[in-house]
């Protein structure tokens, strides 16, 4: 048995069960199992004796892989060169709204989790698992979002993953110019990629603020926050 004899008869029976071929955590256990044995084993020799919802999980999950690695690598292009920032957001069928598409209000959200995953490898950056934990909590000095731009390229519907990742930024947002002098102020970017549309769906332009919790006042951050930041430790 060959694996392009699974593709084509995977290919006349998936236009009506490829929708429900979502694999269970109990498949996704034994798809790399009983896949490859049965295409190694002789004495199976006709792609009929494989199950199809194993057949068709078994390539729901590849062609997952592959569009996974090329949103990694079109967000790579797009400036984000770290992809432990990179933060996957999973489409449910309550984050559509009366037009049938995912409300732009879940977009804020989707970044705001992207944004504290980021938040957290910074942490880890400035001292391990302690310093990240406070950076998220409010614990000392964090940082406070101030505002955010979203700009929508396309609708996304259920199903379907966002890649999302973020970045400091130089230059300032487009939408708070003058607060590109404020020591306190640091500027990210953020992008998010569809998995089902191979394609960027939106982007942010965000402005945080270093903020001293116990002192309840934005501050100016040590030369240790902006080294980590900019990844110079």
């Amino acid at each position: 048995m060959h694996v392009n004899k699974i593709s084509t008869f995977a290919r006349c029976n998936s236009a009506r069960h490829i929708a429900f071929a979502k694999p269970s955590a109990w498949q996704l256990r034994h798809i790399s199992s009983e896949v490859p044995s049965a295409l190694e084993n002789p004495s199976v020799p006709t792609v009929e004796n494989l199950p199809l919802t194993v057949l068709l999980n078994y390539l729901h999950v590849e062609s997952r892989l592959e569009a996974l690695e090329a949103g990694r690598k079109a967000l790579y292009q797009a400036g984000y060169h770290d992809t432990r920032y990179f933060w996957e957001q999973p489409i449910v069928w309550g984050d559509h709204d009366s037009f049938q598409h995912v409300n732009n209000v879940r977009y804020v959200r989707f970044f705001e989790s992207s944004r504290i995953h980021w938040m957290r490898y910074l942490g880890h950056r400035l001292g391990g698992a302690s310093a990240a934990d406070s950076l998220i909590r409010g614990q000392g000095v964090s940082l406070i979002l101030k505002s955010i731009q979203v700009q929508f390229r396309r609708p996304v519907t259920y199903p379907d993953t966002l890649l999302i990742a973020h970045r400091p930024v130089e230059t300032p947002s487009p939408s708070d110019p003058n607060h590109f002098k404020d020591p306190s102020i640091l500027h990210l970017r953020a992008s998010a990629y569809s998995i089902s549309q191979r394609a960027f769906v939106a982007h942010t332009d965000e402005v945080v603020v270093w903020y001293d919790y116990d002192k309840l006042r934005k501050c100016v951050p040590e030369e240790r926050h902006l080294r980590a930041v900019w990844d110079e430790v």
